[in-house]
């Protein structure tokens, strides 16, 4: 006891936490011996599974540092100092004389490893604990694992396995934060199987530049409808878009590219359109100002949204009624063995033609056409390309009817979900 004042103060009690011992070290020393051969054998073959482990994720790293060793030991350092010489003088001539194979074979394996290492391998804890994106059970801290890694310059591919109980939703609520973590632009969340997800990290944008128009082919020339180059994705390879069998609705803000993805179009069915295969038939309430640079491709085009307009697409409902009359009971579906063309009809600025038109007989008139055309012409061989900067269903009540919905930049996120 102490005196506090005039007081005795009682010290407080002295807690000291009793040392825990592994429960194996109070096995008898005869049970150690047994089961001493079974530990050792895991330990072991632990050993060599981080072993693999490491190779898998780092074989050009391992494969480096064996040889590198391997040339020392038979060689001397002077023949690895010259073979590491030679090498950098032939990599660095294939880079000069050829730098798209060099970035193609060379690049991507030892920038995988280093960005793995550096970047996600020393700070993949710390960023899922401060992510929230960890989960604690009886004291055990549960982790989602760190997967294949794939850098390819513009973004870096990383796989993740979730922990138990996870959900895809909570990854994306983190994603611009994972973003900011790893020095990213962007992040994007793409499930892969159940428990399995891949973030796309993106760094810069790979479609800054133009891409180079394709050479016009002529006449005798193969198009295939259900795979029309249109474009070039973000990895390089072609964009092809569906038109047989589909209808295709593009939103956009002014100036977003809408002209330029219908140009495209145009441009990969001229082999078609010259020799009588696809007919084109246009829409621009605009006065000519889109339509009208080329109204030579088109077999029928108006450049207004009044009575011409209107009579054109109800001719087209027309046609996809008499079509279907034509092939009930022979054909499911067009085919150019038909003979009948493939009709793409093109409507610029389709909230101009069913929605803002003042005249209302007009309005309704081409509201019919249009929900004709788009509910019956997939099979008789008719694709409607709509081009719209508002996709709300006050202005496309019949956007479900587009089984292709293109969404360009646009103005609120909410936009992007209404395409």
């Amino acid at each position: 006891m102490s005196v506090h004042g005039s007081r005795w103060v009682d010290p407080a009690p002295l807690e000291i936490a009793r040392p825990r011992l592994p429960w194996w070290t109070l096995l008898p020393r005869w049970v150690k011996v047994i089961i001493s051969p079974v530990v050792l054998t895991w330990l072991v073959c632990w050993l060599l599974f981080q072993l693999g482990r490491v190779v898998v994720r780092y074989p050009l790293t391992v494969a480096v540092a064996v040889l590198v060793g391997w040339v020392q030991a038979a060689a001397g350092w002077w023949v690895l100092a010259f073979t590491l010489l030679a090498v950098v003088v032939v990599l660095g001539l294939w880079r000069w004389r050829h730098p798209l194979s060099f970035g193609r074979f060379v690049v991507p394996q030892p920038r995988t490893e280093f960005r793995r290492l550096s970047v996600y391998g020393c700070q993949w804890r710390m960023v899922m604990r401060l992510s929230d994106l960890v989960k604690t059970s009886r004291g055990k801290e549960y982790r989602p694992k760190l997967g294949r890694v794939r850098a390819e310059g513009w973004r870096d591919r990383v796989r993740v396995r979730m922990v138990k109980g996870q959900a895809p939703e909570q990854w994306e609520l983190h994603a611009s934060g994972l973003a900011h973590a790893f020095k990213a632009r962007s992040c994007r969340v793409r499930v892969l199987k159940p428990g399995r997800l891949e973030l796309d990290l993106v760094h810069r944008d790979p479609l800054v530049r133009p891409v180079p128009a394709p050479a016009l082919a002529d006449e005798t020339a193969t198009v295939d409808l259900k795979r029309v180059t249109v474009g070039q994705t973000e990895t390089g390879k072609p964009w092809r878009l569906r038109l047989l069998g589909t209808h295709v609705l593009t939103v956009g803000v002014s100036g977003a590219g809408k002209g330029s993805l219908l140009w495209s179009i145009v441009w990969a069915l001229v082999p078609l359109i010259r020799s009588g295969r696809v007919r084109l038939a246009g829409i621009d309430p605009k006065g000519g100002m889109e339509l009208g640079q080329a109204p030579e491709v088109f077999g029928r085009v108006v450049f207004d949204n009044g009575p011409d307009a209107v009579a054109l697409l109800e001719e087209i409902a027309a046609t996809v009624k008499e079509r279907a009359s034509r092939y009930r009971g022979r054909l499911r579906a067009w085919t150019p063995e038909t003979g009948d063309p493939f009709i793409l009809l093109v409507v610029d600025e389709l909230a101009d033609v069913i929605a803002y038109q003042t005249d209302k007989n007009l309005r309704e008139r081409a509201n019919r056409a249009v929900q004709t055309i788009t509910s019956q012409g997939r099979a008789p061989g008719v694709c409607v390309l709509g081009l719209l900067q508002d996709p709300r269903k006050e202005v496309v009540s019949f956007r479900h009817l587009f089984s292709t919905r293109i969404a360009m930049r646009c103005d609120e996120k909410a936009q992007v979900d209404m395409v």
